[in-house]
C-alpha cells in the first residue's frame, strides 16, 4: 500500500532535483526515478538527464563562506549560478513553458549546515566571535535567502533536511569524546538549536511565499534513535567507521570492514548505504504527501 501511494503521488511530479549533499543517491533510487542523479557538471550530461534530475552538490560545502574557503569547494552562490545555467539549457531543450512547469512541479532537496557547525565553528577558531546562538542565526538567515532565490527562479516544492546528531560521528567522538569516545553533546546541542531556528524559518517562508511548499525534513531524532539503539536496527557498530578505526579514512590506513551493513557509519562522518536507506525511507514516508 505504501509503495502504491508513493507511486501515485510521484506521477503528479515531473522530476526530482537535489541541490546539496549526499541524500540524492538513495532518494532517487527509493522513489524509482533512476539509480542515481548525475552531477550537473558531468561533461557527458544528456538532455534526458536534465529532464529527470541532476545534482548541484559540492562535498564539504556550507552556508558560511569560511567553510567554503577552508574546504576549497563551491559555495551556495556558485550552485545557484549552476542552477541558472541549468534553467537556460532546459529552456533551449524544451521551451520556456515546459521549463516553468518542470521547475514548479519538481522537488528540490537541500541538506546543508553540518560542515559549518561541526567543522568551521567547533574545529577552528575563525568564528568564535559569535556564540552558537548568533552563529546558527547567521546560518539560518543565509539559508532563508537561498530558499527565496530558488523560489525566484521557479522552484516551488522544496524540502530542507535538518541536521543530524553530528556530534556522534566517529570523527567527533575521536576528537572530543574522551576515552569512551562518547558523542560530543555541545555539537549535538548546537545542531538542535540550528534545527529549531530552521524549522521556524521555513514556517515563516511558507507564509511569505504564496505558492511555496517548503517542507522541513526532520532527521535528527530518527538518526539519534538509530545510533543510540543501533542493535535494534541490526547494526553492531555505531561509534567507529567501516573503513577504519581512525578519525579519517586515508590511503595510509585504509582498511575496509568485511560487512558494511553491520556499521552505522561508512567513514569518519558519512553513514553507510544501509543507514541512508533507513533514514531516507523514513523521511519519504513521513513527508512525501506534503509536497502534493
Amino acid at each position: 500500500m505504501y509503495n502504491t501511494t508513493i507511486n501515485r503521488i510521484w506521477q503528479k511530479m515531473l522530476s526530482w532535483f537535489i541541490i546539496l549533499r549526499n541524500l540524492h543517491i538513495i532518494s532517487a533510487e527509493i522513489l524509482g526515478i533512476k539509480e542515481t542523479l548525475p552531477p550537473y557538471l558531468d561533461p557527458n550530461l544528456k538532455v534526458e538527464d536534465l529532464l529527470t534530475g541532476v545534482c548541484f552538490a559540492s562535498a564539504g560545502s556550507g552556508y558560511d563562506h569560511l567553510t567554503v574557503e577552508i574546504a576549497s569547494v563551491l559555495s551556495v552562490e556558485d550552485q545557484l549560478n549552476m542552477f541558472k545555467g541549468y534553467i537556460g539549457k532546459l529552456k533551449a531543450a524544451v521551451g520556456e513553458a515546459r521549463t516553468a512547469l518542470i521547475l514548479a512541479k519538481s522537488i528540490f532537496i537541500i541538506s546543508m549546515g553540518s560542515n559549518d557547525i561541526a567543522g568551521t565553528y567547533f574545529m577552528t577558531s575563525f568564528r568564535r566571535e559569535y556564540n552558537i546562538q548568533e552563529y546558527t542565526s547567521m546560518l539560518v538567515n543565509i539559508s532563508s535567502n537561498f530558499l527565496q532565490e530558488l523560489y525566484k527562479f521557479g522552484a516551488r516544492k522544496i524540502g530542507v533536511v535538518s541536521l543530524s546528531p553530528i556530534g556522534c560521528v566517529p570523527l567527533q567522538r575521536t576528537i572530543g569524546g574522551g576515552k569512551e569516545r562518547d558523542c560530543v553533546e555541545s555539537i549535538n546541542q548546537a545542531a538542535t538549536v540550528y534545527n529549531s531556528k530552521l524549522s521556524s524559518s521555513i514556517m515563516a517562508l511558507n507564509k511569505k511565499l504564496s505558492e511555496a511548499r517548503l517542507v522541513y525534513l526532520e532527521n535528527y531524532s530518527e538518526f539519534n534513535k538509530l545510533i543510540q539503539h543501533h542493535k535494534q536496527f541490526g547494526f553492531e557498530v555505531e561509534d567507529s567507521a567501516c573503513c577504519g578505526p581512525g578519525p579519517v579514512c586515508n590511503s595510509l590506513s585504509f582498511k575496509i570492514c568485511e560487512d558494511a551493513t553491520k556499521y552505522v557509519f561508512w567513514d569518519s562522518v558519512h553513514p553507510t548505504e544501509r543507514t541512508y536507506n533507513i533514514l531516507v525511507s523514513d523521511i519519504v514516508k513521513k513527508n512525501i504527501h506534503k509536497f502534493v
